[in-house]
Order: C-alpha cells, then structure tokens, then sequence
C-alpha cells in the first residue's frame, strides 16, 4: 500500500538545513505586509488536526535568535546552501 505524502511534504523536498527562507506577517497598524528571513534548522512531518502536515523549523536572521515553526507551504526559498 502506498503512503501518502504529508501535506506539504512535497515543497519541502526543495529545502535543506541552511538555505534562506522568506515568510510575511501583516502588520495592522501599517496595514501592509512585512517580510521577514530566516534559516531552516530543520524540517519534518508531524500530525496536527488529524493529518500529516510538514513543519519547517526556521532561526530568523533578524530579531531574536528563536527558533520558530512555521506549516512548510508559507515559506519562500530565497536562498539554496
């Protein structure tokens, strides 16, 4: 049988631990949207709400030093290792 892809998972093919990502956040006083950057630490497939979607964990170039989890499908490649 065979098993499917997690949601996802399929643009997360195209990224690796170190490439440059891109994601936007809306800004409600400025109303426009931000971009923000970042570098993938890591991606991986986890269940969330009954399915099995691809989380990408991201270090921002800018701002805290966090580790943040974003759903793969909002990133943008900008930048390959």
């Amino acid at each position: 049988m065979d098993e499917k892809q997690g949601f996802g998972e399929l643009t997360a093919e195209d990224f690796e631990a170190g490439d440059i990502v891109e994601w936007s956040t809306w800004d409600q006083e400025l109303e426009q949207w931000n971009t923000h950057y970042g570098i993938i630490v890591r991606t991986e497939n986890r269940i969330q709400s009954n399915r099995v979607v691809s989380i990408s964990k991201v270090i921002p170039i800018n701002g805290p030093q966090i580790e943040r989890e974003f759903f793969t499908l909002t990133l943008k490649l900008v930048n390959k290792l």
